[in-house]
């Protein structure tokens, strides 16, 4: 199964990459699929690629139902 999540962009970088936060987590992934991203935008993020934008209630939506379904299984 694959799973792709929500991300939030915290920093463009250089050479097609970004920084990115889900939850308190951070990563560095590729951005070369995507123009003009900026911080502030939400994409959807698998496997080390930022795959798209994603409208920031949706992503909000998304994280949120993550971490219920994280706290109900003790996880966290």
């Amino acid at each position: 199964m694959c799973l792709a999540v929500p991300a939030l962009v915290e920093q463009v970088l250089e050479n097609a990459t970004a920084r990115v936060r889900v939850g308190g987590v951070f990563q560095e992934v590729s951005t070369v699929l995507l123009e003009d991203l900026r911080p502030g935008d939400y994409v959807v993020v698998h496997v080390g690629f930022a795959l798209s934008r994603i409208d920031p209630v949706e992503a909000q939506k998304t994280l949120s139902l993550m971490e219920k379904l994280a706290s109900s299984r003790g996880e966290r």
